[in-house]
């Protein structure tokens, strides 16, 4: 049930600061909680600023952090910043605004940002009858943007904290983003209680047959339906940004075509609703990248890896007492499945190197 004294709580906070910030009248109203993650919170929310430089009506999203952070998410500041920096390379994603990282005001650090039409939820971008004129250009339309993430480098990068905070600790002038991630993940499974024998053996795989990138680029980090809006007139924006870093272009462009995020759909690999080789022939047309299909299967096996520690992550919150849910242990029972698929995939990788 909405907490009708919160929300008017937090409508008076944001009044009082905006007011304070844009020099002038401002009334908030239609304040309505959105589907959030599981480290933010979403309210859509109408601004009408009456007086001062900043005079107007703005329909938007405030945007703040909501329990505990994830491994490797952004805080609200940094992830500002990302979407600036994808914003202004002509991504499709809603423009960023009026960012406090003073947590004093709210409880936490925020933004706002524009609200765009829309809905994000799988099943109904793979399965709405609404959706059957569109869903045959999404594919070339999320490719274009997403060679447009790719476009930007750690060198289109001015702010060095940020420079540094999106590396994960890898070292930006070589091009071992598949050798720190393994890393990364060995760190993060070793902070899981039990043992889990399939994927130590898939990471001894990974760190076997790891490969050097092409170049290092702006990954989206959560690139899969579900993170983008959609309505019957087309894509609409690509949104959460909170786990973005720099790494290998394979990580985006195999994550959106892994198992767990087709919703049903399991045949049309590319989320559910397109087949892959039309994906890919259209990011290949857009970037002017050919794409390597022994790099594809290798950070498929690696992002089908991720979402499996992600989940034990998830279900440890739970257990741990920390972010008690239901989701969250439902979650966590789904990493075998996981398990399996990147087990799947290094036998057919087996496969294709006998043939050649």
């Amino acid at each position: 049930m909405p907490d009708r004294a919160a929300d008017e709580k937090l409508l008076s906070q944001l009044e009082l600061y905006l007011s304070q910030r844009l020099e002038g009248s401002v009334f908030l109203s239609g304040l309505q909680s959105l589907s959030g993650g599981a480290c933010q919170e979403n309210f859509a929310v109408d601004v009408e600023v009456k007086s001062g430089p900043a005079q107007g009506r703005y329909e938007a999203v405030f945007r703040t952090d909501k329990g505990a952070a994830l491994f490797a998410s952004l805080s609200r500041a940094h992830e500002f910043q990302v979407c600036r920096l994808a914003f202004e390379a002509f991504v499709k994603t809603p423009e960023p605004f009026w960012l406090e990282t003073n947590a004093s005001i709210t409880g936490s650090p925020f933004y706002f940002m524009r609200r765009i039409a829309g809905k994000a939820q799988g099943r109904f971008l793979v399965k709405d009858p609404s959706l059957n004129q569109i869903r045959p250009r999404l594919a070339q339309d999320l490719a274009q943007n997403l060679a447009r993430i790719h476009s930007i480098g750690p060198e289109h990068c001015q702010d060095a904290e940020l420079r540094q905070i999106l590396a994960w600790d890898q070292d930006l002038s070589t091009l071992d983003s598949a050798r720190s991630q393994v890393q990364t993940l060995r760190g993060s499974l070793a902070q899981m209680p039990g043992a889990h024998p399939a994927m130590e053996l898939i990471l001894n795989w990974l760190e076997k047959n790891a490969a050097s990138s092409d170049r290092l680029v702006l990954v989206h980090g959560d690139f899969r339906t579900g993170n983008f809006m959609v309505n019957p007139e087309g894509l609409q924006g690509i949104v959460d940004w909170e786990f973005a870093h720099w790494g290998d272009r394979h990580e985006d462009l195999t994550w959106l075509c892994l198992r767990d995020w087709r919703f049903g759909k399991t045949k049309l690999e590319a989320g559910g609703f397109a087949d892959r080789a039309v994906f890919y022939s259209a990011y290949e047309e857009a970037s002017g990248i050919r794409l390597d299909q022994r790099k594809i299967l290798y950070w498929e096996v690696m992002g089908n890896l991720r979402w499996a520690i992600g989940c034990l992550g998830q279900a440890d919150r739970h257990l741990s007492g920390k972010d008690k849910g239901i989701e969250l242990a439902a979650i966590g029972r789904r990493a075998c499945e996981m398990e399996w698929e990147a087990m799947r995939l290094i036998e057919k990788a087996a496969g294709l190197a006998k043939e050649n």
